[in-house]
C-alpha cells in the first residue's frame, strides 16, 4: 500500500468515526433522520387513493322495480353511497353545489318502459369535477354499470348472438389496485433525500459556522480522505434508514418483494452518492443551517413532482418531463417500483440504473470542485 493510499485510509477512517460521534451527539438531527421518514411511512402507506362511498343523490322519478335495481347495481360497485333519494332534479343539483353530494343520478320517469321494451333507456349521471381523482372513478364506474346492463340486454335480446367485441383484461404485479403498492416503493427514494440532502448539508454547514471545518483542512488529513470521511457515515445512514423502510413496507404493509434485495441496495448505494453530491452544493452555496434547510426544498420539490411518484411523467409538458430525466429520484423511483413489484432487474432497469451513475459522477464532480473553492 502506497503512502497516499495510507494517508487516504487513515484519514477517512478518523474521520469517519469523528462524524458518527457527531452524528449521535446531536440527538436532535438524529431523531428527525429517523422519525419524519417513519412518520411519512405511516402517513402515506395508510392513505388509499382507492375512491369508495361517494355520497350519491339519486333522482328516482320512476318508482320502478328497474329504478331500485339500478340503485342496487350502483351500490354494488362500493364507488356510490346513497345517502339520498329524492323525486326533484333541483335538489340533486343544489347538493352537488353545496358539496354534500359528489354525485347525481337522475332516472327519467319513462325509464321503466324504455327497458321493458328493449329501448335505448338513458339515465343522467352529474358528478362533481372540483375533485378530479373522485369525478375520474365514478365516471369509469358509471360507464362499467352501463356497459354491464347493455350487455345482458344484448344477451337475452339473442341469447345465441356473440357479442362484437369482448376484453378480457388482466392486470399484472397489483390486482387489487392497492395505493400502498405503488406509493411506498417510491416513497424509500423520496425518503433518502431527507437523510443524504439533509443532513449532509447542516453538517458541514455547522462545521463551516464553528470554524472546525478550517482547522480540518490545514492538518495532515488527505482533502479526499477527509471528505470520504465526512459524506461516508450519511451513506450508512441512508443504507439503514432504507432497510427500515423496506422492512416495514414488507412487514407492515404487507407490500411484496419480487425482486433481488441486493441488485436493490446497491443501485441504492449510487444514488445515494449523487445525493450527497447534492448535499455538498447546497452546503458550499449555505451561509447558515436554516439557509441550508431552504436550498435543500429546491432538490425535494421537483423530485417529488416531476419524478413520477405522483403523477405519471407520461402527462407532464416536455420541458418539465425533461427536467425530471436529470433527477436522480426520476430513476431510483422506476427502479423501486421495477424490482419491488414487478421482478425487474438489470437487463430490464439498465438505462436507469446508468443514467444514476452519470448523474452521480456528474453530481459529485460539481460539488467537489466546489466545495474546494469554498474551503479554500
Amino acid at each position: 500500500m502506497s503512502s497516499t493510499t495510507r494517508a487516504i485510509w487513515s484519514s477517512f477512517v478518523a474521520i469517519f468515526q469523528k462524524e458518527f460521534l457527531h452524528i449521535f451527539r446531536d440527538r436532535g438531527t438524529l431523531m428527525m433522520a429517523l422519525s419524519i421518514p417513519i412518520f411519512q411511512l405511516i402517513l402515506f402507506g395508510f392513505i388509499d387513493q382507492t375512491v369508495r362511498d361517494v355520497p350519491t343523490v339519486v333522482v328516482d322519478q320512476d318508482h320502478t322495480q328497474y329504478s331500485r335495481e339500478l340503485m342496487d347495481q350502483l351500490r354494488a360497485t362500493k364507488t356510490f353511497r346513497i345517502d339520498r333519494i329524492t323525486p326533484d332534479p333541483r335538489v340533486a343539483r343544489d347538493d352537488i353545489i353545496a358539496g354534500r353530494m359528489r354525485v347525481g343520478v337522475v332516472i327519467p320517469p319513462d325509464y321503466h318502459d324504455d327497458r321493458a321494451r328493449n329501448l335505448p333507456a338513458k339515465v343522467l349521471v352529474l358528478i362533481d369535477g372540483s375533485d378530479s381523482t373522485v369525478s375520474a372513478q365514478a365516471l369509469a364506474a358509471v360507464n362499467g354499470i352501463a356497459s354491464q346492463v347493455s350487455i345482458e340486454t344484448l344477451k337475452k335480446a339473442a341469447p345465441d348472438a356473440d357479442l362484437p367485441l369482448s376484453v378480457q383484461p388482466i392486470i399484472l404485479f397489483n390486482p387489487e389496485g392497492r395505493t400502498a403498492n405503488f406509493i411506498i416503493p417510491g416513497l424509500v427514494a423520496i425518503l433518502l433525500q431527507i437523510v443524504a440532502i439533509v443532513l449532509t448539508a447542516i453538517a458541514l454547514v455547522r462545521e463551516r459556522e464553528k470554524g472546525t471545518l478550517e482547522q480540518l483542512l490545514v492538518t495532515p488529513v488527505h482533502p479526499l480522505g477527509l471528505m470520504l470521511g465526512k459524506l461516508a457515515p450519511y451513506l450508512v445512514l441512508g443504507i439503514f434508514e432504507m432497510s427500515i423502510v423496506l422492512a416495514a413496507m414488507r412487514f407492515g404493509f404487507d407490500v411484496p418483494i419480487r425482486g433481488s434485495l441486493l441488485f436493490l441496495f446497491g443501485v441504492a448505494v449510487i444514488y445515494l452518492f449523487s445525493l450527497l453530491a447534492m448535499g455538498l452544493l447546497v452546503s458550499a452555496r449555505a451561509e447558515s443551517q436554516a439557509q441550508a434547510m431552504q436550498q435543500a426544498q429546491m432538490f425535494f420539490l421537483p423530485a417529488i413532482f416531476l419524478s413520477g411518484y405522483i403523477f405519471p411523467v407520461a402527462g407532464l409538458p416536455l420541458p418539465l418531463y425533461l427536467i425530471g430525466r436529470f433527477l436522480p429520484a426520476t430513476h431510483m423511483i422506476e427502479v423501486m417500483r421495477g424490482v419491488v413489484l414487478r421482478d425487474a432487474g438489470i437487463t430490464q432497469l439498465y438505462p436507469n440504473v446508468l443514467a444514476l451513475i452519470a448523474l452521480s459522477v456528474v453530481l459529485m464532480t460539481m460539488s467537489v470542485r466546489r466545495f474546494k473553492k469554498v474551503a479554500l
